[in-house]
């Protein structure tokens, strides 16, 4: 997002407005439901304190998303479902149990991935990692998740 310096006031917030939307989504298979909108609070006014900063970076979504997660990083498992939900539409009934008992590289990786639709290019900026080490996270956490949810891979056959 080159020019974030040079952006009239307007701009900014649109790219804010942008960027909430996009770093809750995210957030969410990091951090879980319960402190996701803090997480994006925190990003949002980082990103407000230090415009300049934004500026210059490629991927600055990627690196918010890194604040909004290291702000209100906490060692439990996040919940990914809200309380009382019991079927999500569309969705495996095991998946989000399956998801959150990952181990946070793995679970953050597939769901940047296959939740958010980032690339793994993305994913490795946002999370300071190579993007081999990304598409080995997603490829464990496919094969455990397949493996929990009883799926076959189709692409295997």
């Amino acid at each position: 997002m080159t020019g974030l310096r040079d952006q009239s006031d307007a701009e900014f917030e649109a790219f804010v407005r942008d960027a909430r939307v996009r770093l809750r989504r995210a957030l969410i298979g990091a951090v879980g439901l319960d402190r996701v909108d803090d997480a994006v609070a925190e990003a949002l006014a980082w990103a407000v304190e230090h415009r300049r900063e934004l500026a210059g970076m490629g991927n600055p979504v990627g690196y918010l998303f890194r604040v909004g997660q290291s702000r209100v990083r906490v060692r439990k498992q996040p919940r990914l479902v809200a309380a009382g939900v019991t079927h999500l539409p569309d969705v495996e009934p095991g998946l989000p149990a399956a998801l959150a008992s990952l181990p946070e590289a793995q679970r953050v990786s597939v769901w940047l991935a296959h939740g958010c639709g980032w690339s793994h290019a993305d994913i490795a900026e946002a999370l300071g990692i190579s993007s081999s080490t990304v598409a080995t996270h997603v490829a464990r956490a496919m094969t455990r998740l397949r493996a929990e949810l009883g799926v076959v891979d189709v692409d295997a056959r």
